[in-house]
Parts: C-alpha cells; sequence; structure tokens
C-alpha cells in the first residue's frame, strides 16, 4: 500500500477578526495520487493549501508531511516536498528575468551554481519554456506567466505539488496545455498533486479524487461519486463538467448511459463501445417522455 503523502487531522483555522475558516478538516492524499479540492466561494480552498507546507498554521489538528509534522518540521525541509503554485503568478514571480525566479529557491537551499543552473534547465524543459531564460517575467502573456510560476516551484522539485485555481482565467489553448503539462508531471515524474479549483470540466481529467470543502469535509470519492450527486452540487453552489450535461440530455432521447461521461476522453470511449455493440450505429429517438425529461432537465440547471 501506498504512504501517505499529506494527513491531515481535524485541521481548524479562525482568521484573526474571529472568521471560522477551517473546521475539523481530515485529508488523507497518497503518494503519486491526483486530488482534487472543490467547494463554493468563501469556502476555505485557499486557506487549507496554505497549510500545507506551513505558510499558515492551524489553531487545532495538524498536518503531517510524508509522515513529517509540519509545524514541527525545519521549513526547508517542507518546502523541499510540498511546493505550493498560487492562483496569481505575479505572487511568484518578482526577480529581472526567468532564470532568477527559477534559481531562486534552489539557490536559498545552498545548493552548488552547476546544480541550480541543471533544475532551471530541467524545469523550464518541462513547462515548455526552453529559451525564455533572459525573458522579463512581467512581459510574459499570463499563460506563459503561469507556466512560468509553476516552473520555479518545480525548480525546488518537490514531491508534492500544490495548485490552487491553476487553469483560472486562461484561454483554451493555455488552459488546455496546463492540464497536460500537469497531468506529464503526475504520471511520468510521479509527482502528488493535489489541486483546489472551480474549474469542474478539469476534475475529470486531473483527480482520481475529489475532496467537497466547504469550511469542513462534506463529501469526498471519485469524480463519478461527487458528480452524481445533484443535491450535495447544488447545496454546495457546484456544476457539474458540459460532457457530464450533454449525456444527460442524450439520455432523454433514448441513449442507454448509467454512468455519464465526464470527459471527452470518457465520451468518445463510451460513445465507441455504444457503435461497437451496436452494429455501427448510435439510436436516439423521441419517447412519450422525452420532452417532460428534457424540461426537467432544463429546470435542474436554471436554463429555460
Amino acid at each position: 500500500m501506498k504512504r501517505e503523502a499529506i494527513t491531515v487531522r481535524d485541521l481548524s483555522y479562525t482568521y484573526s477578526d474571529g472568521t471560522r475558516a477551517l473546521e475539523d478538516v481530515n485529508m488523507a492524499v497518497y503518494e503519486g495520487e491526483r486530488v482534487a479540492i472543490v467547494g463554493p466561494n468563501g469556502a476555505g480552498k485557499t486557506t487549507f493549501l496554505l497549510h500545507l507546507n506551513g505558510i499558515l498554521r492551524g489553531s487545532d489538528g495538524e498536518v503531517e508531511v510524508f509522515g513529517k509534522c509540519v509545524d514541527k518540521a525545519k521549513r526547508e525541509d517542507i518546502i523541499r516536498e510540498v511546493g505550493i503554485v498560487f492562483q496569481d503568478p505575479d505572487d511568484q514571480l518578482f526577480m529581472p528575468t526567468l532564470f532568477d525566479d527559477l534559481a531562486f529557491g534552489p539557490m536559498n537551499l545552498g545548493l552548488k551554481e552547476e546544480e541550480v543552473r541543471e533544475r532551471v534547465k530541467k524545469a523550464l524543459l518541462a513547462l515548455r519554456l526552453s529559451g525564455y531564460e533572459n525573458r522579463c517575467p512581467h512581459h510574459l502573456s499570463y499563460g506563459e506567466k503561469k507556466k512560468a510560476a509553476l516552473a520555479a516551484v518545480m525548480s525546488m522539485e518537490p514531491e508534492v505539488l500544490v495548485l490552487d485555481e491553476p487553469t483560472a482565467n486562461l484561454d483554451p489553448r493555455s488552459r488546455a496545455e496546463l492540464v497536460g503539462i500537469v497531468k506529464d508531471l503526475n504520471e511520468r515524474d510521479g509527482i502528488t498533486i493535489v489541486i483546489a479549483t472551480h474549474d469542474v470540466n478539469a476534475v475529470p481529467e486531473l483527480a482520481d479524487r475529489v475532496y467537497v470543502l466547504n469550511k469542513k469535509i462534506i463529501a469526498e470519492g471519485t469524480s463519478q461519486k461527487i458528480f452524481s450527486d445533484f443535491e450535495l452540487l447544488k447545496e454546495n453552489n457546484l456544476e457539474v463538467p458540459e460532457v457530464f450535461k450533454l449525456f444527460e440530455v442524450l439520455r432523454c432521447f433514448g441513449y442507454n448511459c448509467e454512468e455519464l461521461p465526464l470527459s471527452i476522453d470518457e465520451a468518445i470511449e463510451h460513445l465507441t463501445r455504444t457503435v461497437e455493440v451496436n452494429g455501427g450505429h448510435i439510436h436516439l429517438h423521441i419517447h412519450e417522455h422525452t420532452h417532460e425529461e428534457v424540461n426537467k432537465l432544463r429546470s435542474k440547471y436554471g436554463h429555460h
């Protein structure tokens, strides 16, 4: 059995003004796993992430990284193992050149110059930014800045990568590229991934398990389990992926599908299997309850 990379026990946090941000949060993330944290605005997702490498310290409870208590471990030991990428890349890019930004962390770990240069080169390659070494970070596009901030964290070679809203404000091409990069880091390099996101369409692509956080943990399970629980989603102001909605519509027209696909890849796989079973065709039709079911679906998602 894989060891626990992140262990959170009874974590609570209260802001200085008395606002309760987290209440008795418990979570386990296993080595090499991909976990998404979803929840409404103000649910405490960012606050929670900042506890994972000791930027914030809980008023109660504890966080462990590979068995080491974050509150008791040396700061440099934790940041070697857990790298956090903030939602706004400008919070992490502050040096004159991209090389300097990527070299900053490794240099502060006391690594030799040759090792620092090797790490910077490796991170630039992984994030598809080779040739950008001498560029000024603030002159990069927003999508490039997102990749640069991730590269700056990857130059530290963490075992756990924590991402706060990684796809926020990205155009479709930049979003697809970043999703692909994060998947590669997990599948190729074995890096454990923890993501907080509102981008429900990215969750099935980027996560093996999902936690719903609303100050406390409301639910946990696979993407299929979480997104199939409409009452849970409604209570926490969460949407379902667009692909899921499409197959709900198809089901109204007679498409046989017990477990609805959540991603493009799952949709292709399901449609291919259906076509093969049905002699090369997909049969849709309007039956006596089709319009009633479609209207229920419209009402369910607030479309009139």
